[in-house]
């Protein structure tokens, strides 16, 4: 029999190259690619970083040669620009608080993964993600990692069910030492290569700097006010600050101060109390429904505001124009515009969307 085939998304670390080493041995002709996504050119700086840097792209394509799988890179700058670090500056601007992360998985990189797997004439295509895909019920479903310490699940909330059949995800049934393990025992060079932790291409998580930089975006001072609108201080710019922060705020009060949330029509950061921080309703728009047909009425989940975040008991509420609300048992503290909401039933992911607002 034939063998099935697959093309491989390679970033030149561990688990895309422990991906394709468990394909191989599974039986199935792994063929290995990198996206470029974008360059130093792109980004304003002199030195490589991030992922998409030639060195990671070597070492993809090391492991590439090292198991036998031809590899290629392929240019998706120009989509990922305009679909990613364009929507990222906006939402900065916009006074909210993006995971480009989540939208580069949305609009760019699996849809063009399936798009040159079919151009290659590819069965399938794969990744690293610590996430996994079954079949119930007469649909696909996306199910957390095995390893919850790297569960992944939260940032692939927006892939369809097209995309669904077609993805294999070999490592979400293992633990991260483990895949480690497997790296070594094969040779493969990113075996004891780091976690990249920052966004990839804010290499050094200095986003004020990236907002400059890249789009060109100047920091407008503005005033800290408290909820009545009593002016406390003056701001540096609004992508200085995220909902929650508390320190390096420079504002001197009786008490510990906290960012509630930025408004960007009147320039201000609105400061209060911690104990203003937490709502207990949410709500999300552009809502995907991933595991589970669209709902027309309540449903109980768990479910999170942040990708470190733990999940909680919860209640959905299905809204018009593919919007949902969710009403926690229990206040979610620092709910951020912009971030997603992700819910859950059981090991699956119900769907998810991007959070436009909360309230106490």
């Amino acid at each position: 029999m034939e063998k099935k085939t697959v093309l491989v998304g390679m970033s030149g670390g561990v688990d895309s190259a422990a991906a394709a080493a468990l394909l191989a041995e599974a039986g199935y002709r792994p063929v290995g690619c990198t996206l470029r996504l974008y360059g130093n050119e792109e980004l304003g700086l002199e030195r490589e970083g991030g992922c998409c840097s030639l060195e990671d792209v070597e070492d993809a394509r090391s492991t590439a040669r090292r198991l036998g799988m031809d590899f290629h890179v392929f240019n998706f700058s120009a989509l990922f620009r305009s679909q990613v670090m364009d929507e990222f500056v906006a939402g900065y601007q916009a006074g909210r608080t993006p995971n480009p992360c989540i939208q580069c998985n949305r609009r760019v990189k699996f849809s063009a993964l399936l798009r040159r797997a079919d151009e290659l004439g590819l069965d399938y295509i794969a990744t690293g993600h610590y996430a996994r895909v079954d079949w119930a019920e007469g649909r696909w479903r996306l199910l957390r990692g095995r390893d919850r310490r790297k569960d992944q699940s939260y940032v692939l909330y927006p892939l369809s069910q097209e995309i669904l059949s077609r993805l294999l995800l070999p490592v979400g049934a293992w633990d991260k030492a483990a895949v480690r393990a497997l790296a070594e025992a094969r040779g493969l060079c990113a075996a004891r290569k780091p976690d990249s932790q920052d966004i990839c291409f804010v290499p050094d998580g200095d986003y004020p700097a990236f907002l400059r930089r890249y789009g060109g975006v100047e920091l407008r001072e503005g005033d800290f006010v408290d909820p009545q609108g009593r002016v406390l201080g003056r701001h540096r710019g609004l992508p200085c600050y995220t909902t929650g922060q508390r320190r390096g705020l420079g504002v001197s009060a009786d008490r510990p101060l906290y960012v509630l949330r930025k408004d960007a029509g009147s320039n201000t950061v609105v400061l209060g109390d911690e104990a203003a921080l937490y709502s207990d309703t949410v709500w999300a728009e552009d809502f995907n429904w991933v595991s589970l047909p669209p709902q027309t009425g309540p449903l109980a989940v768990t479910a999170k505001t942040r990708y470190s975040q733990t999940e909680a008991a919860a209640t959905l509420y299905p809204e018009e124009n593919g919007a949902v609300r969710v009403v926690f048992d229990q206040p979610q503290r620092a709910v951020t515009a912009g971030q997603s909401l992700v819910c859950y039933q059981g090991e699956a992911v119900a769907g998810g969307g991007v959070i436009c607002r909360a309230s106490p």
